[in-house]
């Protein structure tokens, strides 16, 4: 595939090199819906409070528009999963999940067994929406349940209760053939025994997803600013995630990343695709793009993020984005605040940070494949730490020990940062 006519960045310089992979890889398509009903208190996403009705239309013609500029990134290619992520998708009502869809199709070849993921909030979802979304196309939800114990739910600043996350969740379960649920642990006062009952409580309804993130303190959150108080000590946290992971297991669940456990052939496309360096168009206020040219070089886009400046991007086009202090003269894509070749020096720490949060890892030839770079360019970083321990010594294949997985943020800083190991 050569570069397009129109590039979204001012072409590399002719002397300029950048790596590029030998083929294209699997595309996805992450489009984004910036709006909540209330900031949770832990979250650093691009989310942004509801205020009075949702500009659907408007927004709808944005995504159109935006997406229509990227499609020439990608034309010729398959994309194989797509996903509505925020901020709460389910805010929008399923006349514009369907409109959206439409869109997509209209403009982008997407295969006919592509995933299609939509994020709902059970305070946020309407259960007569879940048959209307299935219509529309989308074939998989995943559902923000959090935690099923009302302490949780109010230290974590959720919107819904513990029973509207049941019944949202077995209403899914109904229509749906693949949903997941994200939890999360290690919230104030939350106990091993507690954390347990809740899991089990999740696995009653019969769901063979589960995404289980450890609570953590981003910076420029309100729970940055203000700590809350009773979050569980280094002892406590390791036994609450020791239970969590025991119920999973002993439910018949794999943990085949960091984060996500599944029953067999439940596992994620979408996010697989991210985690073995894919390429993905990122659609809406502050998605995020990776697109590859073989023989070019990799590019980076981020769109702009609020959904105001968003919405009005026609109408300044080619312009500085002053709020964030970019430059956007040399973009084509009205939508588009930032986009950047990727270095060689920053590729493996790239590729690695997502690899090697699969528990099996990744072939060790798709390091290669996906980057354009060879082996040799990490050979001594992971020489040293297989000699730790932390990583396999396979030649077939790149991943972590169980003990480098426990410290994947240490194996990833020596990618940075060759005086780590």
């Amino acid at each position: 595939m050569t570069k397009p006519d129109a590039y979204p960045v001012t072409p590399p310089n002719e002397r300029e090199s950048y790596p590029a992979p030998s083929k294209p890889p699997p595309l996805a398509v992450y489009i984004h819906v910036p709006w909540c009903v209330r900031k949770c208190p832990y979250c650093d996403f691009n989310s942004h409070p509801q205020r009075g009705a949702l500009p659907e239309r408007a927004f709808v013609a944005a995504l159109a528009e935006d997406l229509a500029h990227d499609a020439a990134l990608v034309s010729g290619r398959t994309v194989t999963s797509i996903f509505f992520g925020g901020g709460t998708p389910s805010l929008l009502s399923p006349d514009a999940i369907a409109a959206i869809l439409q869109h997509v199709h209209a403009t982008l070849s997407i295969a006919a067994n592509a995933e299609v993921t939509l994020e709902a909030n059970p305070g946020a979802t309407e259960i007569a929406a879940l048959s209307a979304w299935r219509d529309a196309g989308v074939n998989r939800v995943s559902i923000g349940v959090q935690s099923l114990d009302p302490v949780g739910l109010a230290e974590l600043g959720r919107i819904h209760d513990a029973p509207t996350a049941e019944r949202t969740v077995a209403a899914a379960l109904e229509v749906f053939p693949r949903v997941n649920a994200d939890l999360i642990y290690g919230w104030p006062g939350q106990t091993p025994q507690g954390a347990e009952a809740e899991v089990m409580r999740l696995l009653a309804l019969g769901i063979a997803h589960v995404s289980a993130y450890e609570l953590t303190i981003e910076p420029n959150t309100p729970f940055a600013a203000a700590p809350p108080a009773g979050l569980p000590d280094e002892t406590r946290l390791g036994a609450i995630e020791a239970a969590v992971h025991a119920v999973l297991a002993g439910a018949g669940f794999t943990r085949y990343e960091v984060s996500a456990f599944a029953k067999p052939d439940h596992r994620a496309r979408h996010n697989l695709n991210y985690w073995t360096f894919g390429d993905y168009l990122g659609i809406g206020p502050g998605a995020h793009g990776k697109i590859s040219f073989p023989g070019s070089g990799i590019l980076r886009t981020r769109k702009r993020a609020h959904p105001n400046d968003y919405l009005s991007a026609g109408q300044h086009r080619n312009r500085p984005d002053r709020a964030q202090g970019l430059d956007t003269s040399s973009v084509t894509n009205p939508y588009t605040a930032a986009a950047h070749w990727v270095q060689a020096d920053a590729l493996p720490f790239e590729f690695l940070m997502n690899a090697l949060r699969l528990a099996e890892g990744v072939p060790r030839p798709l390091f290669t494949e996906r980057t354009g770079l060879p082996f040799a360019a990490i050979a001594d970083t992971w020489e040293r730490l297989a000699a730790r321990g932390w990583v396999v010594d396979d030649a077939a294949r790149l991943a972590c020990t169980p003990l480098g997985w426990r410290y994947l943020n240490t194996v990833l800083e020596a990618f940075l940062d060759p005086m780590v190991c």
